[in-house]
């Protein structure tokens, strides 16, 4: 996975998003803002009967995730395409997706980010805000279609939010640093239309106190051994 030396580079998010990825043999997936193609990539190796793109508005991120597509033999399943999720899905031209992945920036508001580095800073910034996200996902999407999501979890409030109004079947998937710490991140995993109750499923701990870096459950996952799973 071909990375740049500076600025943002993929981490556990990306893991954990890829493995969140439940798409169906024969189903088209894709990943708005999908940077150098970690967790796309990571979710067609995975999900090997789907198709996958990739949106990213970073020229040279783009070019080094099409680099990542070739180097792994995913030209067939896997394409990068560039475009702004500020400009809406419907300027791409595409039919609609069967399943939606991202992992937003976590902020909109410059002035809760201290002075990020330049390379950084279209990484963690969402210029026209979560909305303008969210918005575009619901619109990638067919009727019925899903959309994994994965961000902070002091945001989980405003997705539910700004899905809600066109979006159901929520299932929530916490992320704990430790088993008594608070959740930190969330997975959220939304049906366009959908009309199920709410699920708020166990938590996800990445690590123990004392012993290995990662619990059992998350070495499992980061080894590609199992999915992070929707099932109660």
């Amino acid at each position: 996975m071909r990375q740049p030396s500076r600025g943002y580079r993929a981490g556990l998010d990306a893991a954990l998003l890829a493995a969140a990825c439940d798409s169906a043999p024969g189903q088209r997936v894709i990943e708005a803002g999908c940077g150098v193609g970690a967790a796309l990539l990571s979710a067609a190796w995975r999900r090997q009967d789907s198709q996958f793109t990739g949106l990213e508005r970073d020229g040279a991120a783009a070019d080094l995730a099409r680099q990542n597509v070739r180097d792994n033999d995913l030209g067939d399943r896997v394409a990068i395409i560039g475009g702004e999720v500020e400009s809406g899905f419907k300027a791409l031209g595409l039919e609609s997706f069967d399943a939606a992945l991202s992992n937003p920036p976590f902020f909109d508001d410059p002035a809760a980010l201290r002075g990020p580095a330049p390379a950084k800073a279209g990484a963690w910034m969402a210029d026209g805000g979560l909305a303008a996200w969210t918005g575009f996902l619901l619109k990638s999407v067919r009727q019925g279609g899903s959309l994994t999501i994965i961000h902070r979890a002091d945001r989980l409030a405003d997705l539910l939010a700004l899905l809600g109004a066109k979006a159901g079947s929520f299932r929530i998937r916490p992320i704990q640093p430790f088993a008594d710490t608070p959740a930190k991140r969330v997975i959220v995993r939304a049906v366009k239309t959908g009309r199920a109750p709410l699920v708020l499923l166990p938590a996800l701990v990445l690590h123990p106190r004392t012993g290995p870096k990662h619990t059992p459950e998350v070495e499992a996952i980061l080894r590609g051994d199992e999915a992070l799973g929707w099932a109660a």
